[in-house]
């Protein structure tokens, strides 16, 4: 994308009316976003669902000063932008009717080729919401997935910090411009996370703290992931939204069971009683609907002494004994749930004694 796109780009993102999914159609049609603004108004009136409104407000003039100042500060302050047609655009997200059509990053954020997830949650996370992500964190760690989050209080900056502990890369997606931190509180991990992942945003740094601007940025919470964990939430709140926007889009979503008394599992139980997301109780539940393996494309040596639990033991053994076999099978003839035994199944698979196959099938190395 060369500067006087991105000038074009930008004031399309200035008009009023103009949405990411017009700004899209606009761009389709035209070839470009300078094209667009070069148009004639009865070209513009041509487009369903672009109106006299629309095509009165494209003076490209009306709009240079601002965005000659939003240039100044991306390239003053070391801002990526990408562009929604590019090839580094982030690849679950582009397939999103509603996708920024551009992004804004700074930091070492690299979403090529990786296993990516989102955790949400509420801001009052509780001690148990904060002991399972931090496990369900560590337990996914030898997968090396991005961990995205909100950068909000209570599970949003949990994620993120078990993330940087466990040397894994995170992404934070801001409801404000980069030239901001929000919560201020916050700012003693902005250093880390700009080492090992970033912060992106669609807003431009004039866009400051708003309560309606965490809806727009939930759309990229939800849609840049190939799974969405909600691990804490009331009957209410902004990641019940990220999940239902996470499920319009087809993606994979999981939700923390809780006791019907516990305020914070309402919100996690209402989602798994209407279908709206998978129950997680651990990682082996997300590798195992998301099927994934533990590392692509290096065979991993088997061990020669390793503690197993008896669990364990007898899961490995069973399993020898059947040969290549179906989970319920394994499960079944182990005496145990399918839930639990997965768990078992994802220790084993880790320390190389054990490997998934199609089908749900495994088999022991």
């Amino acid at each position: 994308m060369s500067e006087s796109e991105l000038i074009y780009l930008l004031a399309l993102q200035r008009i009023p009316y103009v949405g990411d999914i017009t700004a899209k159609k606009l761009v389709h049609h035209f070839g470009s976003a300078e094209a667009i603004f070069k148009a004639k108004k009865d070209r513009i009136l041509a487009i369903d669902g672009v109106g006299h409104k629309v095509a009165k407000l494209l003076d490209f003039s009306a709009y240079e000063r601002e965005v000659l100042q939003e240039i100044n500060f991306i390239q003053e302050n070391g801002i990526k932008v990408t562009y929604f047609e590019e090839s580094t655009y982030p690849e679950h997200l582009k397939h999103c009717i509603d996708a920024p059509i551009l992004l804004f990053e700074k930091g070492n954020i690299d979403l090529q080729h990786k296993k990516i997830i989102s955790i949400v949650g509420t801001r009052k996370a509780t001690n148990h919401g904060i002991a399972f992500c931090e496990q369900l964190i560590s337990e996914l760690a030898p997968l090396n997935p991005v961990i995205v989050s909100g950068f909000a209080y209570g599970i949003d900056i949990c994620a993120h910090k078990a993330a940087l502990a466990n040397n894994l890369q995170t992404v934070a997606c801001l409801a404000h411009g980069l030239n901001q931190i929000y919560p201020k509180s916050h700012q003693k991990y902005k250093n880390e996370v700009l080492k090992n992942g970033g912060f992106i945003s669609d807003f431009w740094s004039d866009k400051t703290f708003d309560r309606k601007n965490f809806l727009k940025r939930n759309r990229v919470i939800a849609g840049i992931s190939e799974a969405t964990i909600v691990i804490e939430s009331a009957e209410k709140g902004g990641s019940l939204v990220t999940a239902d926007i996470a499920h319009s889009y087809n993606r994979e979503v999981f939700a923390v069971p809780g006791r019907t008394t516990d305020s914070f599992s309402k919100g996690c139980n209402e989602l798994i009683k209407t279908q709206k997301a998978q129950l997680i109780t651990s990682a082996a539940d997300l590798v195992y609907y998301l099927g994934w393996e533990i590392e692509e494309n290096k065979p991993k040596q088997t061990q020669l002494f390793v503690d197993l639990s008896g669990e364990e033991e007898k899961v490995l053994n069973e399993l020898k004994k059947l040969g290549k076999t179906e989970l319920d099978v394994l499960a079944l003839a182990c005496q145990m749930p399918t839930f639990e035994i997965t768990t078992y199944l994802l220790s084993l698979e880790l320390n190389g004694l054990v490997r998934p196959l199609p089908g749900k099938m495994f088999e022991v190395i």
